[in-house]
């Protein structure tokens, strides 16, 4: 039987991964998904307190945060795809300076 507590270990090691993600990753696009994998585990953490505490209000909380979150993928996808337009690369290391 999958207790809540398998999801809790579950979002545990996927926000190890997404940090582990934004701190080793130097490419833009892969540090914007490794931190949806932090907010989708924080995600799964939320749902998972509220199924053990029998409230909703962690699951409502989780559907305003997917829709924040739709909001700033296209957002940070857009930004991405500017200064891959303006620079010609999207290298973490290589973006230093807000100049030309």
């Amino acid at each position: 039987m999958i207790t809540p507590h398998h999801f809790l270990a579950l979002s545990g090691v996927l926000f190890l991964v997404g940090a582990a993600g934004v701190l080793v990753r130097r490419n833009a696009l892969i540090v914007l998904m490794s931190l949806e994998i932090m907010l989708n585990a924080a995600n799964l953490a939320l749902v998972a307190f509220s199924r053990m505490h029998g409230a909703v209000d962690g699951q409502v909380a989780v559907f305003l945060i997917m829709a924040v979150a739709a909001g700033e993928v296209a957002i940070g996808l857009a930004i991405i795809v500017n200064v891959y337009r303006l620079r010609h690369t999207i290298q973490v290391d290589a973006l230093t300076s807000l100049k030309n």
